[in-house]
């Protein structure tokens, strides 16, 4: 609802939105990081902050690094992912699709709060698998 945004100019003509929406500058960057660790043949895949339609591209970008390399085990650690949006979404299954078909899988872990929320509502928590940790999801592909 516009009434809960409010438009308050910078320096150099820049804007932040205050309210509902994040602030950005020319300076920021994405609001999302990604640390990857190897465990045999699986490749944990931790997600921190947001998932939306500029960061997933990091997220695509692993994950093809990941298939290339000849990672087809994927296990995202969502413990600390703060947001997703339909992008992140999006980004979820295509990258579930390609590891699928070079006999992978793509697990969830660690899914909380709005997070678990988005896949619920969308009912696409039916199609991944989900795991309370890390550990379990490994135990589960070993």
């Amino acid at each position: 609802m516009l009434a809960n945004v409010i438009q308050s100019p910078l320096r150099d003509g820049v804007q932040s939105w205050v309210g509902n929406r994040k602030t950005d500058t020319k300076d920021s960057k994405p609001d999302m990081i990604i640390e990857t660790n190897k465990v045999g043949k699986i490749v944990v895949m931790k997600l921190i902050g947001r998932m939306d339609a500029d960061t997933n591209k990091k997220f695509e970008e692993a994950c093809a690094k990941c298939i290339e390399e000849g990672s087809f085990h994927l296990v995202v650690d969502t413990s600390e992912l703060k947001y997703l949006n339909s992008a992140g979404l999006g980004s979820f299954l295509r990258n579930a699709k390609r590891l699928q078909e070079h006999g992978g899988v793509l697990l969830l872990s660690g899914l909380h709060g709005l997070v678990k929320e988005v896949f619920e509502m969308t009912r696409l928590i039916s199609v991944f698998p989900v795991f309370d940790s890390v550990e379990a999801a490994c135990q589960s592909i070993a």
